[in-house]
């Protein structure tokens, strides 16, 4: 008896520490690590997000932009952190494209404990006025008459942007020719101009001009219509079965960050996400709030850089 009960207060004790550290949890600022300069949409949604899990923790919460390689700075940042909850690093699909573009100086699954996906969105298919096809089975029509003959522009190699078309030519079996740009903006400028004749862009950066004429949306990239857009179908249902791009706004800490420290996180993620204010200010943005769980966000990333990876070589693409 007197053996058992020693065991169990020396369990006790050792649990002590991780358990009282646990609880505690926050007691400074935190920093939130973005792969992105400011004012992208990765860098709005930690701006969204953020402010209300600061509110709730009572601690600061400093978004930090740490761009370059495709997000691969601020990645490996994250996974070099001390494991003690005080820096966060936001995925992006880069975190799932970087395996197959170019060596990287960590893992990207088994490094990272991942916490949740805040939101997701997804690109639109848009098309040059001047343009003749109108649908998704019009433009594979088109497109396998003049293999090599038909040009899209994108924001970089390795963007959703680019991949979204290297995704729909491995699909469809069509061949065009990339044209890659320093950046959406410019990608964007080279469409309207009628430099390239195709863009995969997201949402909220493209709708506007799609409504306005300017260009012609084909098809969303997601597994559903987008609310953004309601009457404009996806890939999948307008003729490429099991097409689907999401782009991802997540949020992972080092492996080794404690347990307990994870799921308080999370918790506080996802009911910063289900506020009113927050949904609102995301579905603005063209962006649908998740908030799924550790495993569930697991299982997603490692599905991502499967299908990724396979792709990508296919394509043959390179990093940059």
């Amino acid at each position: 008896m007197k053996r058992a009960f020693c065991i169990t207060a020396v369990a006790l004790a050792s649990a002590c520490p991780v358990s009282l550290y646990a609880q505690a949890y926050p007691t400074k600022p935190i920093r939130f690590l973005v792969g992105f300069p400011p004012g992208g949409t990765n860098d709005i949604v930690a701006r969204i997000v953020m402010p209300k899990v600061s509110e709730q923790i009572g601690q600061q919460i400093v978004v930090e932009n740490r761009g370059g390689a495709n997000t691969a700075i601020a990645t490996e940042l994250g996974a070099r952190a001390a494991p003690d909850g005080y820096t966060i690093l936001m995925n992006a699909p880069g975190h799932a494209t970087n395996p197959a573009l170019m060596k990287l100086p960590f893992d990207p699954i088994k490094d990272f404990a991942f916490i949740t996906t805040f939101a997701e969105s997804q690109n639109l298919l848009v098309v040059h006025p001047s343009f003749p096809p109108k649908t998704v089975k019009e433009l594979i029509a088109f497109s396998k008459k003049r293999p090599g003959d038909i040009n899209f522009g994108s924001s970089g190699v390795g963007t959703t942007v680019h991949l979204s078309a290297e995704l729909f030519q491995y699909m469809t079996g069509v061949k065009w020719v990339h044209i890659p740009y320093k950046g959406g903006g410019p990608g964007l400028v080279a469409l309207l101009s009628g430099e390239v004749v195709m863009y995969f862009g997201n949402v909220p950066t493209v709708i506007r001009q799609a409504r306005e004429g300017k260009l012609r949306a084909i098809a969303t990239t997601g597994a559903k219509r987008t609310p953004v857009a309601p009457d404009i179908p996806t890939i999948a249902e307008a003729g490429v079965p099991g097409y689907e791009v999401t782009t991802f706004y997540g949020a992972s800490v080092p492996v080794k960050t404690p347990r307990a420290i994870v799921e308080r996180l999370h918790a506080e993620f996802v009911k910063a996400l289900a506020s009113p204010e927050v949904k609102e200010k995301l579905l603005g943005l063209g962006a649908d709030p998740v908030g799924n769980t550790p495993e569930q966000y697991t299982a997603f990333m490692q599905a991502e850089i499967a299908k990724w990876t396979k792709v990508i070589k296919a394509a043959g693409i390179k990093g940059q």
